[in-house]
């Protein structure tokens, strides 16, 4: 078989690249949908990752690939078969998320529509990816498998792999994280925190955001 196109590696590169910051969002009113992204792109965000954790995510994803396709990228997380990648390609996402790999899922991703960055914690678990051609990786759980160590022990081997580190993660450690010269962007669900979202605190959540880009803003901007 062959490996991954140097296309679908340009596109997740691309994604990571219009990060720095992604928030990982689990939505449970579609209806939530437009105002919070309004209010994340008020913020600059320009990245979003919605979890397939709730039977809003899909129609959210439509939602939001139909009403705002230039201003942002839309992708799937937590997708962890391709049937569910199948699904979240038709529903407009512009990328997938998994939490790990699997055989299946990353054969999938070599010819999707939308490209995969998949989910790893170990070397063994990248190796398997980077057998294939995958080049940009989800370290996940970061800050329970090693974290910032971790990652700087992964640029040895691997210099030519990026990552972008998910899970437990907070606005106080992303630019830790950014530092690094393996990392392009950071994911984390401290961006819409649900009590927030369930208010409709709207301002609140851009004030949050723009306090994090702000933050990290020389991380983000290194060359």
């Amino acid at each position: 078989m062959a490996g991954l196109s140097d296309d679908q590696k340009h596109r997740i590169a691309a994604v990571l690249a219009a990060g720095p910051i992604i928030p990982v969002i689990s939505l449970h009113r579609t209806a939530d949908a437009l105002p919070l992204a309004d209010a994340l792109l008020e913020a600059g965000i320009r990245v979003l990752e919605i979890t397939l954790r709730t039977p809003q995510a899909l129609p959210a994803i439509e939602l939001l690939s139909k009403r705002l396709p230039a201003e942002v990228r839309v992708g799937a997380g937590t997708v962890t078969d391709p049937a569910a990648y199948r699904q979240a390609e038709s529903a407009g996402a512009r990328f997938v998320v998994s939490p790990g790999i699997t055989p299946r899922l990353l054969d999938y991703g070599l010819t999707a529509n939308a490209p995969l960055l998949p989910g790893v914690a170990t070397v063994s678990e990248l190796m398997l990816g980077y057998e294939l051609g995958y080049r940009s990786f989800k370290f996940f759980p970061a800050a329970v498998s090693g974290g910032i160590k971790a990652l700087q022990a992964f640029s040895g081997p691997f210099p030519d792999v990026s990552f972008c580190p998910t899970g437990g993660i907070r606005q106080n450690t992303a630019c830790e994280y950014l530092a690094l010269d393996n990392v392009l962007a950071v994911g984390g669900t401290w961006l819409t925190p649900e009590s927030r979202v369930s208010a409709g605190d709207w301002a609140g959540i851009a004030r949050l955001a723009k306090e994090s880009l702000a933050s990290c803003r020389g991380q983000a901007d290194r060359p």
